[in-house]
């Protein structure tokens, strides 16, 4: 991929089976949050299917849009769009029902110093959504930072494994989870929980940050030395089809790919495509935040896109300088602060 069409192409490029389910979810789809780093290219994705498959629905893309260009390429994809501030109750209750809602607003960089925004944002506005919505079936968005750290030897917290937030942002999340199972269980709300553990796209993500240190001679703190990732393409098409997954209490899903990927192994792979040699700085600790999404590999399948595929992409994008976020994960955070 050589451009940001050829980019944004590849990550609404729809499955076979997301087209099949896509004919199996009945109703509408709205995406709360769509103006985020994965929103955008999630209601692309869910407008191709929904063509692909031949079948009436609409797709609705709620926001502030802060960046209007966001908005006009939403609606030039033929997605639907609503400005709305969704801590704004009376915005909220004005926006239309809708069977289907794909849940993704939240806070979490910029935590520290906001505290109070980040716990309004991602575990009070919860409960007045599930009360907005509680007819509807809802995949809510959280992530892996509600596990503890796990022994890197041991394969990830599964879902099973208790909660053990580290810091706000996290222990926000888990309010979020806990507000939306407590309206599930109340009105019988259909839910899945989708507990996201890095998504990966050419502009941002651990994979990203990798290769650029490497390119940029900078070091790699290895002190976090382990991760997983997933194609941001693969992971939008999980949190459409989990729609198909939704229960009362709710599903929990671990979202990743699945393997345990070594920080240091992955700066040599991108040292041989970059020609550049890795400067390391630490040593790997026994624990990292990991996610087992073996369920979801049951459920979904794997994802379509390997990891040296995406090491390959990146490394291409690298060099001949491709647009990037100045969206950094973080994913070195061992304190919980963001």
């Amino acid at each position: 991929m050589r451009t940001i069409e050829e980019l944004e192409a590849k990550l609404a490029e729809p499955s076979a089976q997301l087209i099949e389910d896509m004919k199996n979810i009945e109703g509408d789809i709205m995406l709360l949050g769509v103006a985020g780093k994965m929103g955008p290219s999630l209601a692309r994705l869910a407008m191709n299917a929904i063509r692909a498959a031949g079948v009436n629905k609409r797709v609705i893309g709620v926001s502030r849009f802060s960046t209007p260009e966001t908005r006009e390429e939403l609606e030039a994809a033929g997605v639907e769009t609503i400005p709305c501030d969704l801590l704004n109750d009376e915005a909220l209750q004005s926006l239309p029902d809708c069977p289907n809602i794909i849940y993704m607003a939240g806070n979490k960089f910029g935590t520290t110093g906001r505290e109070w925004f980040t716990w309004a944002m991602n575990s009070y506005l919860p409960g007045r959504v599930a009360e907005k919505y509680k007819n509807s079936r809802i995949v809510v968005f959280s992530s892996g930072n509600i596990y503890p750290f796990t022994p890197v030897a041991h394969g990830g917290a599964t879902e099973a494994t208790p909660p053990g937030p580290i810091g706000e942002y996290a222990q926000s999340t888990l309010g979020r989870e806990r507000v939306f199972e407590y309206f599930s269980n109340t009105y019988n709300i259909p839910m899945a929980i989708y507990r996201l553990n890095y998504a990966i796209d050419l502009r941002y993500g651990v994979l990203l940050e990798v290769a650029k240190s490497v390119n940029e001679g900078k070091t790699i703190d290895l002190s976090m030395g382990h991760a997983n990732v997933i194609w941001q393409g693969d992971a939008n098409e999980i949190a459409i089809r989990s729609l198909l997954q939704c229960s009362s209490p709710p599903n929990i899903l671990n979202v990743t790919g699945p393997e345990t990927l070594s920080m240091r192994w992955l700066a040599k792979e991108f040292g041989k495509r970059l020609e550049k040699e890795p400067v390391f700085v630490g040593k790997e600790s026994e624990e990292a935040l990991l996610n087992n999404a073996s369920k979801s590999f049951q459920l979904f399948g794997y994802p379509k896109v390997s990891t040296l595929q995406m090491i390959d992409w990146i490394a291409d994008w690298v060099k001949q300088g491709g647009s990037t976020w100045n969206k950094p994960t973080h994913f070195q955070e061992r304190e919980g602060k963001y």
